[in-house]
């Protein structure tokens, strides 16, 4: 299961990680990224009974793992995207982030993903929690 989870996570931050280069849709699919990863992996997952979260502390689990594995997924794409786009052509998509990546060492570019990494998955370890509370009102009261 475990695989699957961060299979699914590694293509939806891939998936993510390439719409992010749209301007403007960009910055949804980031968004996307970091608060609703988990959401949207957790929810197809239970809808093809793949995954069966049965306590909050899994949801949160599951969760936190999804954030950072997409997170990772997504940096796989997106910043070498980025570094060729400025140095080769010129073209900056988000200006700022481009500039600071196609400037910036590995070592800086590896903490930045590392810190964002974590922030993605306490994220989505909220989003995660609020998904499972979201699922069993909806078994509760739904039926």
């Amino acid at each position: 299961m475990i695989k699957i989870l961060c299979l699914l996570s590694l293509l939806l931050g891939a998936v993510l990680g390439i719409i992010t280069l749209i301007p403007f849709i960009g910055e949804i699919a980031f968004w996307i990224l970091m608060c609703f990863s988990a959401v949207c992996v957790i929810l197809f997952m239970t809808k093809y009974k793949i995954l069966d979260i049965q306590s909050v502390q899994q949801s949160a689990v599951v969760g936190a793992i999804v954030g950072f594995v997409s997170f990772i997924g997504f940096s796989i794409f997106y910043i070498p995207s980025i570094i060729i786009l400025a140095k080769f052509f010129g073209i900056y998509p988000n200006y700022g982030v481009s500039v600071s990546l196609a400037n910036a060492s590995f070592g800086l570019i590896t903490v930045l993903v590392i810190f964002m990494g974590v922030l993605s998955a306490t994220v989505n370890a909220f989003s995660g929690f609020l998904t499972y509370y979201g699922m069993e009102f909806y078994k509760n009261y739904m039926r």
